[in-house]
C-alpha cells in the first residue's frame, strides 16, 4: 500500500542529489513544528514497554513523530533527541542505532494490535458476525487511537534491516490468518456467503488500515464510531446472495 506523506508547505527548492534533497527536508520540520502538530496527536506513547526507562519512551514518542512526519530515511537521530531536549549524542545511550528505535516503533505496535484483537472479550463472542464485527471494530479502533505509529508501522518498513523485517513479517503474517479464519469460520457455518475468504480479508484490513493517512483525534469521528462504522461496512461485505 502507497501512503502519502503529510503535505509539506511552503517548501523551499531542492538541489539536487538525494542527499540536499533529504537536509532541505529536513530543515522544514523542527521538533517544535512535530510537537506542536495535531496531526502527529494520539496514543502512541502508551505503546512503549513499561520496562524501558522514562527517557527511552520519550524518545520513541519523539522518533514516532519525526519518521511519520519527514520518513525514517530523512530523520536524524538529531531530530528525534532535539524532541527531546537531548543532545543527539544521547540517543545512542538508549539506543545503538536509529534503526533500532524504528524497529521497536514498529515492532511494538504490530504486536500490540494483534493482541488487542486476540484479547478474550472478542474471541469469545458468539455468533460468526459478531466475532468478525468486533473483531473489525477492535482493530480499526486500535489504528485511530495510534494513527501516529501504525502510519510508521505501514509506511517504513524499507527502513529495517532484513532480520528484523521477517520478524514483522511473520507478525502481519499471524494477523493476516486470523482475520481469515474469522471470515472462513462464518463461510464454513452459513452465517456469511460463498465469498472469496482471501479477497475479503485483504479489503477489510485495507479498511482499518488506510485511515491512518488521513485521521487525526480531533476530527469529525472518534475512535470507536469509527470502529463501529467501519465493522458495518465489513459484514456488509460477507453478507449477500448465498450460492
Amino acid at each position: 500500500m502507497v501512503i502519502r506523506r503529510m503535505p509539506v508547505a511552503g517548501m523551499r527548492p531542492e538541489s539536487k542529489g538525494r542527499g540536499a534533497r533529504m537536509a532541505r527536508r529536513q530543515a522544514r520540520f523542527t521538533a517544535q513544528d512535530l510537537a506542536d502538530d495535531p496531526r502527529l496527536r494520539d496514543h502512541s506513547p502508551e505503546l512503549w514497554r513499561p520496562e524501558l526507562g522514562e527517557v527511552q519512551r520519550r524518545l520513541l514518542s519523539s522518533a514516532v513523530r519525526c519518521f511519520a512526519a519527514n520518513g525514517f530515511h530523512a530523520t536524524t537521530t538529531r531530530d528525534i533527541a532535539e524532541g527531546v531536549g537531548l543532545s543527539p549524542a544521547a540517543l545512542y545511550v538508549h539506543f545503538p542505532s536509529k534503526e533500532l528505535v524504528l524497529y521497536e516503533i514498529i515492532r511494538v505496535g504490530h504486536e500490540r494490535v494483534l493482541a488487542h484483537v486476540q484479547d478474550p472479550s472478542i474471541v469469545g463472542s458468539g455468533s460468526s458476525a459478531d466475532r468478525l464485527r468486533a473483531i473489525v471494530a477492535a482493530y480499526t479502533v486500535w489504528h485511530a487511537r495510534h494513527h501516529v505509529t501504525a502510519r510508521v508501522c505501514q509506511m517504513e518498513l524499507n527502513g529495517l534491516t532484513a532480520e528484523h523485517y521477517a520478524e514483522i513479517v511473520e507478525v502481519r503474517r499471524r494477523t493476516n490468518a486470523y482475520f481469515r479464519g474469522a471470515v472462513a469460520r462464518g463461510v464454513a457455518d452459513g452465517t456469511f456467503a460463498q465469498v472469496d475468504v482471501e479477497r475479503i480479508t485483504r479489503a477489510m484490513l485495507s479498511l482499518s488500515i488506510d485511515l491512518v493517512r488521513w485521521y487525526r483525534l480531533d476530527g469529525a469521528d472518534s475512535p470507536e464510531q469509527l470502529g463501529d462504522f467501519y465493522a458495518d461496512l465489513a459484514l456488509r461485505l460477507v453478507t449477500g446472495p448465498r450460492d
